[in-house]
């Protein structure tokens, strides 16, 4: 009988290699993390917590939030509601270190939805802004006033580099509060937070429960009154009711989340354009009609031919619905419209698609399915690289969970996905590069689950592809 030895110099040098081998193998493209975190569903916050806390003092200010107010980003909305009367609509703001105040007015709004009255619903959209600065703004009156800050972008420039935070389909959990959290905690600082629909998940409740509008206000709050969250409609923004009377699509959303629609040309909130420092970012909605002829199609056709390039070199598209998805839930809801817009989004060399409504994370190849014409056979998309990055990064959190069934074999245009809760952070650093991450909830706030450098479409195609520089 021989006996068996081991040598502990050789075992270590195999285990050190098979570590590393392992590691490669994960960081390679088209993988599908065995990293799931949690496949129940969510449990909503009591609503006795911190975040849901009502400001003391009578009629305070609550709910408030801004987003980019005009074109170019050198206008607010500041927005508000306050719960027992109108109170004053005027906010008060000045620049850090300057000693003269300036005063804007607000509008003041309010609906019915089912058996719920809202409070009072403040918009104001503050005009003419430095670039660049910090400023501080006031809202309310005496002992119930408020005071907040935000900083004004840079001038729009092909080189000026800017962070941008990623989150979808959010809700009010714990998990939702984990999100948020871990975004204002990530070092990389984003300076804005691009929101890919599915806010407050209020018609998840019975009779779309409008308080839940108001709690989620409060919740976000902490950070979305310093800086702009600039907003897309998701499907539980829809809250269409007949049956309760409520035959109106959207009115909860409009109401309170006012967005500068009209400055891009646009005659609806549901789609629209903004430049902020060096990106061209377009809002579509994935729940309003985007068929040949309707309003959102024909403002499109026209809104891709005024991108300058040499201006605004990245060119980001946001929307709910993904155009591809290798996960089961929601599987291909995005074909229609799709088959509509994807010849756009490759002929204007689209960066970056950013959807939610998949509750989950996925990032693809940069393919294509322009070819496809029903009858041709030519169904299988392929690697284009003028074609843009899909980015699926609906893990904010919300009560109805992650979506952990995937289609099986994973498709060649995935990358890399998984079930995890999350937020992205994309770093614009110049006109051609660019770095976005995907950080999971319960990682170190520097950790990245899922990383890329990106090369710009329009001044870089020719290009050799990205780097995936991490996927563990």
């Amino acid at each position: 009988m021989v006996a068996m030895r081991w040598d502990c110099p050789s075992f270590a040098l195999v285990f050190a290699v098979s570590f590393i081998l392992s590691i490669a193998e994960v960081c390679n493209g088209g993988r599908t993390s065995s990293f799931v975190r949690n496949d129940q569903l969510s449990h909503d916050m009591p609503l006795d917590s911190d975040v849901f806390r009502v400001p003391p003092g009578y009629n305070a200010p609550q709910q408030v939030h801004i987003t980019q107010g005009d074109r170019m980003g050198k206008a607010v909305i500041v927005s508000w509601v306050t719960p027992d009367e109108p109170g004053s609509n005027s906010v008060r703001y000045w620049a850090e270190n300057s000693k003269f105040n300036n005063t804007a007015q607000a509008i003041v709004l309010t609906y019915n939805y089912f058996n719920y009255t809202s409070g009072y619903i403040h918009h104001c959209t503050i005009k003419d802004l430095e670039f660049d600065t910090k400023y501080y703004y006031e809202v309310g009156i005496g002992k119930s006033s408020r005071r907040f800050w935000f900083v004004t972008p840079p001038a729009v420039g092909p080189d000026v580099p800017y962070t941008f935070g990623l989150i979808g389909d959010l809700g009010q959990t714990h998990d939702s509060n984990s999100t948020v959290t871990h975004y204002e905690l990530n070092p990389s600082k984003g300076q804005t937070l691009l929101f890919v629909g599915d806010l407050s998940y209020a018609d998840a409740y019975p009779f779309h429960d409008n308080m839940r509008w108001d709690t989620w206000g409060r919740f976000i709050e902490r950070n979305a009154a310093y800086q702009p969250w600039i907003w897309t409609a998701g499907n539980h923004e829809i809250d269409f009711v007949p049956e309760i009377g409520e035959d109106i699509p959207f009115k909860p959303y409009v109401h309170r989340y006012h967005v500068p629609f009209k400055a891009s040309g646009s005659t609806s909130p549901f789609w629209y354009s903004i430049k902020r420092a060096s990106a061209y970012i377009i809002v579509l909605s994935s729940y309003s009609a985007y068929g040949k002829y309707t309003p959102q199609f024909k403002w499109l056709e026209k809104e891709f031919p005024k991108v300058n390039r040499t201006e605004t070199p990245w060119l980001i598209v946001l929307m709910h619905c993904p155009f591809y998805s290798s996960y089961v839930h929601h599987y291909m809801e995005g074909e229609s419209m799709r088959v509509m817009y994807e010849p756009w989004f490759v002929e204007y060399k689209v960066d970056v698609v950013f959807s939610g409504h998949v509750h989950a994370y996925e990032r693809s190849e940069r393919i294509s399915n322009i070819a496809y014409n029903v009858v041709n056979g030519l169904c299988t998309p392929i690697k284009d690289p003028s074609a843009p990055l899909y980015i699926t990064i609906g893990d904010g959190g919300n009560l109805e969970g992650l979506v952990t069934e995937m289609t099986e074999p994973q498709p060649s245009y995935s990358a890399y996905r998984e079930a995890s809760f999350g937020h992205g952070m994309l770093e614009i650093k110049n006109r051609t590069d660019a770095y976005f991450g995907w950080h999971r909830n319960q990682d170190g706030y520097a950790v990245e689950a899922d990383s890329l450098w990106l090369k710009n479409r329009y001044w870089s195609v020719s290009e050799s592809e990205e780097l995936s520089v991490a996927s563990i």
